[in-house]
């Protein structure tokens, strides 16, 4: 098939990367502009613009798809379809009705159970047992139209969001050449998604993965997961900003939220409003990620210190 291609970070890449070894014809990539990262905040592409550029594939970053000029542009390429997964962008109503096949989105949910920008975290969040990708026919709604292919995958208890999204990428680059093959082939029935089903996966803030120790151990051993490696679940004690990335939760402590309770080489152990939180990897603002006892050589902590939060 000939494709428009429309996706920026990692995910998106597997997923083109596949369709080039499924022998489909790129027929231009869409990426969204380089963006400052680093200590630097020097312009980095994205992973999509790299793995385009060393294919010698058309690329475009327009910062809109509003613009007139891209539209003819789309339109003159005449493609089959439009791939989508993790652009970024809204898709104008003109572009959605472009191709001759419409515009195809890879999502990493099961739809319509998290619809939105950050469905592998609040899946962790949330405690899911299961989620997995869609891919699903684009229309004027947010992951709002029809199903057309779906599998399913384990959440399993020890994923941070950064295994399961490379699990997922995965997953939905095979889900794609899948669909893409079985709708050349005139196999795919698009089902309608359950309204009464939906939930929205609304974007991860670092305001929100500050930890809220009066909330239960499992519930915030979830979010130090969820919240791996973007944007880190982040804690204070006497003053000085921790990230937490390692944490599990102990069912039988007891005591003021957020105080220490213990303090070994096999971790940190946190009261909550209900258990304990033992804090396994961490880190202090400028260093590196330690384990729990190479933390504490470096940064004393006993029994009775505080850490501090932001209240539930």
């Amino acid at each position: 098939m000939r494709i428009i291609f429309a996706g920026t970070p990692a995910f998106a890449a597997a997923a083109l990367e596949a369709l080039i070894a499924a022998g489909h014809e790129i027929a231009i990539v869409l990426a969204q502009p380089d963006r400052p990262a680093g200590r630097g905040m020097k312009l980095v592409p994205g992973a999509v613009k790299t793995l385009a550029l060393s294919h010698h594939l058309p690329l475009r970053q327009p910062v809109s798809l509003r613009d007139p000029d891209i539209h003819e542009e789309l339109r003159a390429v005449a493609a089959d379809v439009m791939v989508v997964a993790a652009y970024g962008l809204i898709l104008p109503k003109a572009i959605l009705g472009m191709p001759h096949q419409g515009c195809i989105n890879i999502h990493a949910s099961l739809l319509p159970r998290w619809r939105g920008a950050a469905p592998i975290q609040r899946a962790i969040l949330a405690g899911d047992s299961e989620t997995g990708i869609t891919i699903m026919q684009m229309d004027a709604g947010l992951d709002t139209g029809d199903i057309l292919l779906q599998r399913a995958a384990a959440v399993e208890p020890t994923d941070t969001a950064g295994i399961l999204h490379d699990r997922l990428a995965r997953l939905g680059a095979d889900c794609i050449v899948e669909a893409l093959d079985r709708l050349a082939k005139g196999t795919l029935a698009p089902q309608p998604q359950g309204e009464a089903a939906a939930t929205y996966a609304a974007k991860v803030t670092k305001e929100e993965a500050v930890m809220r120790w009066e909330r239960e151990a499992q519930v915030l051993a979830r979010a130090v997961r969820a919240y791996n490696p973007l944007p880190g679940a982040a804690a204070q004690i006497r003053d000085i900003p921790i990230k937490i990335w390692q944490a599990s939760a102990i069912p039988e402590v007891s005591g003021v939220p957020g105080e220490v309770k213990a303090a070994d080489a096999s971790g940190i152990v946190v009261a909550c409003g209900r258990g304990g939180l033992r804090l396994e990897v961490l880190q202090r603002a400028g260093g590196k990620r330690l384990a729990a006892a190479e933390f504490l050589s470096g940064f004393p902590i006993a029994p009775g210190d505080r850490f501090q939060g932001r209240n539930a």
